[in-house]
């Protein structure tokens, strides 16, 4: 099985004209993502890679049944574009877009939290279950299909994972990429309950980094509701306080956030941590023989 997405996932594609919705809808589409529509205002009747173009996501929605949206609205209309999907019914949105002003994305949060959609990112590659469906950025070469969720706030960390499970030999029943930003539409803790209840998914693997306290909140979860085994890896170790690295929540600040205490932290709630992306094999391999070999 698969969380979030699946072989009944519809998806309407927000900004399908611009470059990067153009590129990553057929991306999507060699995947066997069931892509059904795109909006662009203004450009309703067009096709891009045989998807039609709607000037509305309402309407795009009434045609097509399309229940998924992939957002690659620029920054500016990134709040505008969330609502329209939003109103439209749209219980999935991923949000690729980045630089979205932070009061901005609150607003979105807590008006989609209010409507029964579920956000992804923003500032995030998407999501993707080999075999079924894919709503992102993520590259299709990295992923086969099995039994190991990941989940990752950042993009690059996602992919080198991903690929570094398959190279192992084990598969993904879904990657989630949470996004860098301070405020996400999907947590840690949300993604851990997610594969927790799916019988799809036999172990995690957790990709954090410095700053915030998302790490130490799904330190907390993991356990007391997590049974499956949990890999783990926290990136920013040798981060200079106060300084970003990289995203606009890889930040340290007051002593919080430290790579230290994240690994900590999920060292005691019985994650089995890495040190270096390239031990993640190693502990997978740990985690599936401590189910018995599946």
């Amino acid at each position: 099985m698969s969380v979030l997405v699946g072989d009944e996932t519809r998806v309407v594609v927000q900004g399908i004209t611009g470059h990067q919705g153009t590129l990553h809808t057929r991306g999507m589409l060699a995947f066997g993502t069931k892509v059904v529509a795109g909006v662009t205002p203004g450009r309703g009747g067009a096709t891009v890679e045989g998807v039609p173009v709607f000037d509305a996501v309402e309407d795009a929605v009434r045609a097509t049944g399309a229940n998924a949206a992939c957002i690659f609205v620029p920054a500016p209309f990134a709040k505008d574009a969330l609502i329209e999907a939003v109103d439209a019914g749209i219980p999935l949105a991923v949000i690729i877009t980045e630089h979205i002003p932070f009061h901005d994305m609150l607003e979105m949060l807590y008006y989609a939290r209010a409507q029964g959609t579920r956000i992804i990112g923003p500032n995030c590659p998407g999501l993707a279950s080999p075999g079924k469906a894919k709503v992102g950025i993520l590259p299709n070469v990295i992923f086969r299909p099995g039994r190991v969720g990941v989940v990752s706030r950042s993009g690059t960390l996602t992919y080198e994972m991903v690929n570094s499970v398959s190279e192992a030999g084990f598969g993904q029943s879904t990657c989630i990429g949470l996004g860098g930003d301070p405020v996400n539409g999907t947590t840690f803790v949300d993604a851990l309950e997610l594969f927790q209840r799916d019988p799809g998914t036999d172990a995690i693997v957790m990709v954090g980094e410095i700053g915030g306290v998302a790490e130490e909140e799904a330190a907390e979860f993991i356990e007391a509701k997590v049974t499956k085994p949990v890999v783990g890896y926290i990136a920013g170790r040798s981060a200079p306080p106060g300084k970003r690295m990289g995203h606009a929540g890889a930040i340290i600040t007051r002593g919080r956030g430290t790579a230290e205490s994240k690994v900590k932290a999920l060292t005691r709630a019985g994650v089995r941590m890495a040190r270096f992306p390239y031990e993640i094999p190693d502990r997978v391999r740990e985690a599936v023989a401590s189910l018995g070999g599946r």
